[in-house]
């Protein structure tokens, strides 16, 4: 395609820097997303007084993005394919603005929580997209740099969103939370008209021949990932035989998707998600890594802050403290990994921040209630070195050998499973603690935070040291062998 607005023509008007320019536009749009994703816990507490609502529906609020997010990630492909870059991701921006101001100017709860699910579906359709671009148009031995940079610059929406997210509800209440995305939805819509391309993925033109999206394959995607999310709410805080049912329909529901994308790609239609990915070694086992990596990271930023505040007794202020320089931390490494990704094989940074992930959470087993600060800065700050070793790193080694049509395919499927590990996480710890808790015989609302309940958490701390290790093996096979070329699987 040769219009004024397609890749090769914003390349002649902007020059040999013009991707820099592309990569910062879908980096604004992206840190928009996910800081909609982060800040909002900072509003429950007022939201809940205004609303007068109980815990399990003011939960809502975060769970509803949640499962929004995961679905749509599922449609970017598609979404890409039909109406090229510039339309998807300036829609989604759009569906955020959008979502944004009716949360913030609502009266009615119903409607603040469908303007959070409106958010989820546009942070799931544009997170996928920057490593597609990166992998579009940065050559192999800049697109670890081009990572890096990008990774540094969204850290710092979940690094500093709660900080001022905390100071705007203080100042202007909730309702302020949701008003902070428009500026960044604004500008992004601003660089997307000027930088973003109108075709889609390698430059091809997008088509309205393409073929209509898969319905079925959504919907059972959908489900899954409901029951799935929902199963594990409910084996953690409510009766057992619902959650079994749940989680039971998740089975039924991820081995019906797989058999009809199955038979998708074999009648010659086009899959919601194409198993052939599957079939490049490295992206397999990237994906496996990437589940796992999720469910230890977001796992940890739900257990991290209640072990500082339930069980050491720190305040909030102490918490941010401590948090606060693993965040820069973490905002400085991965530049600096990012560029290493250029020069030394993929699978030996994962395997490293793995390594360093699974260090953090084991010596958080030795953390007693009379720690000092300094030592709990110092353990998160180990953490967070081996989580900038992972971010720029995993979706290069996973998805470099995939075949460039199925790039997008690719970052579609190891966010959405990223993201799904993720949701499992949180699930997870809260089982996980409220198992050892119960065992050691005491619980979170003890008035004494006693040896058991120290020993408890310590436990949990474990258990993600256990899969971070266990990653481990998968993140081994991330290597591509010099001996015989990826070629891509027949289709």
């Amino acid at each position: 395609m040769s219009g004024p607005d397609s890749v090769a023509a914003l390349k002649a008007r902007y020059g040999e820097n013009y991707r820099w320019l592309l990569l910062l536009s879908v980096m604004v749009g992206t840190m928009a997303s996910i800081m909609s994703s982060t800040v909002v816990n900072v509003a429950i507490p007022g939201m809940s007084q205004h609303f007068a609502l109980g815990q399990e529906r003011a939960q809502w609020v975060s769970s509803g993005f949640m499962m929004a997010t995961a679905v749509a990630m599922l449609t970017t492909p598609w979404l890409l394919t039909r109406y090229g870059y510039r339309t998807t991701y300036a829609g989604a921006m759009l569906l955020l603005l959008i979502g944004g101001l009716v949360g913030g100017s609502t009266h009615q709860f119903d409607w603040v929580l469908l303007a959070r699910v409106a958010e989820g579906l546009a942070a799931g359709v544009v997170q996928p997209i920057p490593a597609v671009i990166i992998l579009h148009a940065f050559q192999p031995h800049e697109q670890g740099r081009a990572s890096g940079i990008f990774g540094m610059g969204v850290v710092l929406a979940p690094a500093l969103g709660p900080s001022v997210g905390g100071l705007l509800v203080d100042w202007w209440g909730w309702r302020s939370i949701f008003f902070m995305v428009v500026p960044l939805c604004v500008a992004s819509l601003w660089l997307a008209y000027r930088f973003v391309p109108v075709t889609g993925p390698g430059g091809t033109q997008a088509g309205r021949h393409t073929a209509a999206l898969d319905w079925r394959g959504l919907l059972l995607g959908a489900i899954g990932t409901l029951c799935l999310l929902n199963g594990l709410v409910t084996l953690h805080s409510g009766p057992a035989a619902q959650s079994a049912i749940l989680l039971g329909a998740a089975l039924v529901a991820v081995l019906a998707f797989v058999w009809w994308q199955q038979r998708q790609t074999a009648s010659g239609a086009q899959p919601l998600m194409d198993l052939r990915i599957f079939a490049y070694r490295p992206f397999a086992m990237g994906s496996v890594v990437a589940f796992i990596y999720g469910t230890a990271l977001f796992g940890s930023t739900y257990l991290l802050p209640v072990f500082m505040q339930v069980g050491l007794g720190l305040s909030a202020s102490h918490v941010g403290t401590i948090m606060l320089p693993a965040g820069l931390v973490l905002a400085i490494t991965i530049p600096v990994v990012g560029r290493m990704a250029d020069r030394q094989p993929t699978h030996r940074l994962v395997m490293i921040g793995l390594a360093l992930m699974a260090v953090s959470f084991i010596l958080m087993v030795w953390v007693r209630q009379d720690a000092t600060l300094w030592v709990l800065v110092l353990f998160t700050i180990v953490g967070r070195i081996g989580l900038g070793f992972v971010l720029p790193s995993l979706n290069l080694g996973a998805m470099r050998p995939l075949d460039k049509t199925l790039i997008s395919q690719g970052s579609s499927a190891i966010s959405f499973l990223r993201t799904l590990g993720g949701a499992a996480g949180v699930g997870l710890c809260g089982i996980v603690l409220e198992w050892r808790l119960a065992a050691h015989g005491t619980s979170l609302h003890a008035p004494v935070a006693g040896a058991q309940r120290m020993a408890a958490f310590g436990e949990a701390f474990l258990m993600l040291g256990a899969l971070c290790l266990l990653a481990l093996v998968a993140a081994w096979q991330l290597r591509v062998p010099h001996s015989a070329p990826v070629t891509p699987p027949a289709p």
